[in-house]
C-alpha cells in the first residue's frame, strides 16, 4: 500500500502561520497534521504501507526548516520509503496527484494534507476504490456522494438541492494506482480541464463508467485546518482522543513551580510553568516559558515565551514572544508583543 499526499497548496488562510513552514507540518498537540493524517490511514487500511510519497508547492523549498528532510523522517515512523515530488504550477487536484506518477502504482491511498479524521470502519482493501466521506447537517457547502445497495453511484459538487448528506472528505483508495495514472495522463495529454484546472473528480466519474464500483468509508470526526480556528478546534478534538485512548501527552521532564495543568493537555520537552495554569486543551511546544498566565483551549508551538497572559482561543506560532492580555489571538513564528 502506498500513500500519495498532495501538499503543495500555500496556505494563505492559515497566514501568519504558514508564512515559515507549509501548512501540513504545523504541529497539532505534538505531531505535525500530515504526520497524524498518515497515521490515520494506516490504522484503517489492512496492508502494509511500503511507501509515502509527499506532493509539495515550489514555495516550500525555500522555507528556513528542512522540508523534505521533516517529511522523509513522518515516512520513516511508519516504517515506509518517503518521496517528495513538486508541482512548480497549481493546476488542480489530479495534476498534483501526476507530479507523483513514478509512485502511482498498486493500491494507494491518496490524502489531502489540510485534514484529519477518527474513523470507525476498517477499509475492505478488495474493492475497486473507496472514498472517506461525513455525515454533514449542510452538504450544500461540499461535494457528496450518493449510495445504492453501499455503492457510490453519484458524485454530487454542492448540491442545491437535497440528494446526499455523505461530504466527501478529501482522502480516497484505489486497487490500481496505474489506472488512477493512466486516467489522469488522458485529461492531460487531451487538455481536459475544469475552470483551468485538471481535476480528480474527472477521473472518479471515468473509473466508474469503466466499471469501477467505489464504497464509502464513514468517519465518525472530521477535522478542518485551514484557518486558525479551526485549527484551534481540531487540536481540541485531538487531545480528546488522545485522553480517552489513555495517552499521556505532558512530557517528564517538564517543570511546574507553583502550577496546574488540566488534562486534556499536549505538554513538550523542557517547557517551564510558572505561576501558571493551563488547559484544558491546551497544546504548548518544547522549550517553551510560560509565567504568570492562564491558557485554555489553545495551541502553542515550539520555543514560545508567555506572560501577564489570559488566552482562550489563541494559537501562537514558534519563537514568539507575548506579554499581554489579549484574548483570541493568532501570532506567527518569531512574533513579539510585549
Amino acid at each position: 500500500m502506498k500513500i500519495i499526499v498532495p501538499m503543495a497548496g500555500i496556505g494563505s488562510r492559515l497566514r501568519p502561520h504558514t508564512l515559515t513552514i507549509p501548512k501540513p507540518l504545523t504541529v497539532i498537540a505534538g505531531k505535525p497534521i500530515v504526520q497524524r493524517l498518515v497515521e490515520n490511514i494506516a490504522s484503517v487500511v489492512n496492508q502494509t504501507i511500503e511507501e509515502i510519497a509527499f506532493i509539495i508547492g515550489p514555495a516550500a523549498k525555500g522555507f528556513p526548516a528542512n522540508t523534505t528532510k521533516k517529511l522523509l523522517a513522518i515516512a520513516k515512523t511508519l516504517g515506509a520509503k518517503g518521496s517528495v515530488y513538486v508541482q512548480e504550477e497549481a493546476l488542480g487536484t489530479a495534476h498534483a496527484i501526476h507530479c507523483a506518477k513514478e509512485s502511482l502504482s498498486g493500491p494507494c491511498v491518496v490524502a489531502f494534507a489540510d485534514t484529519l479524521f477518527k474513523a470507525d470502519f476498517t477499509l475492505d482493501a478488495n474493492a475497486d476504490g473507496a472514498i472517506w466521506v461525513k455525515q454533514v447537517d449542510d452538504p450544500s457547502a461540499f461535494g457528496v456522494v450518493k449510495l445504492q445497495d453501499g455503492i457510490i453511484t453519484n458524485f454530487v459538487e454542492k448540491p442545491k438541492d437535497f440528494v446526499s448528506d455523505l461530504a466527501i472528505i478529501g482522502i480516497y483508495y484505489f486497487k490500481d494506482g496505474e489506472k488512477v495514472k493512466e486516467e489522469i495522463q488522458y485529461l492531460l495529454d487531451n487538455d481536459l480541464r475544469e475552470n483551468g484546472e485538471y481535476q480528480l473528480t474527472n477521473v472518479l466519474e471515468s473509473l466508474k463508467k469503466q466499471g469501477a464500483q467505489f464504497i464509502p468509508g464513514k468517519v465518525s470526526a472530521w477535522m478542518d485546518c485551514g484557518k486558525k480556528d479551526p485549527t484551534v478546534d481540531t487540536n481540541k478534538q485531538v487531545l480528546g482522543f488522545e485522553h480517552a485512548d489513555g495517552n499521556n501527552l505532558v512530557a517528564e521532564n517538564v517543570v511546574l513551580e507553583n502550577s496546574e495543568i488540566i488534562q486534556p493537555c499536549y505538554v513538550g520537552e523542557n517547557v517551564v510553568l510558572k505561576n501558571t495554569k493551563i488547559g484544558p486543551y491546551v497544546s504548548i511546544g518544547t522549550n517553551s516559558v510560560v509565567e504568570d498566565s492562564i491558557i485554555v483551549n489553545s495551541l502553542i508551538q515550539d520555543n514560545v515565551e508567555i506572560s501577564n497572559a489570559n488566552l482562550d482561543n489563541a494559537m501562537i506560532g514558534n519563537h514568539a514572544k507575548y506579554n499581554g492580555n489579549y484574548t483570541s489571538v493568532s501570532i506567527g513564528d518569531y512574533t513579539e508583543l510585549t
